[in-house]
């Protein structure tokens, strides 16, 4: 079911965005996997065992995204994921990497809750619980073309409101995806816009260790 034709993966460094150049830039990396849809060109009622085949993939992306991003797992602070479906598609295909791809950056940076319970759309499992990655992935996706661009949002992995972690990263692969595939996509950042300062919740604040706030 998961046949891979290409993998793409794209690392930055911001230095500064027309303002002081930051005492560290802030990193960011992307990896963008684009496999064969195997359900293109059809209606399939029941999708659901994809999502279980492509764990291991989520795994697998998320370990070479940091080692690509050459910093350890503490040093990550932002994630996000997204998907592009080509035209024989569907949207809903794209919504099958919710757990694969969310959950694997999530264990890989500490997360203790039940992906299991989560795919079952149970509790989390890790909420109460001071710790790495309590924040849900943000995500989004689209039907496009080969070449499409997807802006994918990112947030802090352990609180969603920390305003200053707001941010996106376009993501392309040329030629890709065809009609009968589907992009795959990860991010991941080593913190804060270089120059934020629009207030809000900051991440030295965190307090409820609910993955909000």
């Amino acid at each position: 079911m998961i046949e891979v034709r290409r993998i793409l993966t794209h690392v930055e460094d911001i230095h500064h965005e027309f303002g002081p150049v930051a005492a560290e830039p802030l990193r960011r990396g992307s990896i963008a996997v684009v496999l064969t849809n195997p359900f293109a060109g059809r209606y399939e009622a029941e999708i659901l065992p994809m999502m279980d085949a492509l764990q291991p993939l989520g795994v697998e992306m998320a370990q070479r995204l940091r080692a690509a991003m050459h910093v350890p797992p503490e040093r990550i602070q932002g994630y996000g994921k997204g998907a592009i479906v080509g035209a024989a598609g569907e949207l809903e295909h794209g919504a099958l990497w919710h757990v694969p791809g969310g959950y694997a950056m999530r264990e890989l940076l500490g997360w203790k809750g039940d992906r299991n319970a989560y795919a079952r759309g149970e509790a989390d499992g890790a909420k109460g619980q001071p710790g790495n990655a309590l924040a849900i992935v943000p995500s989004t996706k689209k039907v496009g073309p080969p070449g499409a661009t997807l802006d994918v949002p990112l947030t802090h992995i352990n609180a969603s409101y920390v305003r200053s972690h707001f941010d996106a990263m376009e993501v392309r692969v040329p030629g890709a995806p065809a009609a009968d595939e589907i992009v795959f996509i990860l991010v991941m950042s080593t913190g804060a816009r270089v120059h934020a300062r629009v207030g809000g919740l900051r991440a030295a604040d965190i307090a409820k260790w609910d993955g909000l706030r």
